[in-house]
Order: C-alpha cells, then sequence, then structure tokens
C-alpha cells in the first residue's frame, strides 16, 4: 500500500500546457502544389512548373514558420 502513495508523490502536475500550432493553409496549398504537379507530369509543362513553384515556396514557408514557433517555446516544462 505504501508503493502507491509514492507513485502519487512522483506523477507530474494535472493540467500540463499542451502546444498546439496556429492554423493555416499551408498544408492545403503545399498539397495542391504537389497533386498538381504529379498530374501535370502527363499534360503539359506549364502546369508542372507552377505546380512544382507552388510547392516549393509553400514548403519553405511552412519550415521556417514551424522553426519560428519552435524557437519560441520555453526550454523548461513549467
Amino acid at each position: 500500500m505504501s508503493e502507491a502513495g509514492t507513485d502519487e508523490q512522483n506523477a507530474p502536475p494535472a493540467g500540463e500546457r499542451i502546444h498546439m500550432p496556429a492554423p493555416s493553409l499551408l498544408p492545403l496549398l503545399n498539397a495542391v502544389g504537389l497533386a498538381l504537379t504529379i498530374v501535370s507530369i502527363t499534360l503539359t509543362p506549364i502546369l508542372l512548373v507552377a505546380g512544382l513553384v507552388l510547392f516549393l515556396v509553400t514548403t519553405a514557408i511552412w519550415v521556417r514558420d514551424s522553426v519560428r514557433e519552435t524557437n519560441h517555446l520555453p526550454l523548461e516544462h513549467d
């Protein structure tokens, strides 16, 4: 019975904050760019380039925003 009391004392505090990323259209635009690129392989080079540019630009912005959000998180838990 003394073990149960020890487990309760070592438990993390209730209500620990969870970080959720901000809402964004970047994942949707990224998927549209990738889908357009894949479909355009058989259609026309103009759409292929447009889809590839959309995919690469949204990927770069998405990664940049993710790194910025991660850098603003506290290093230690509350």
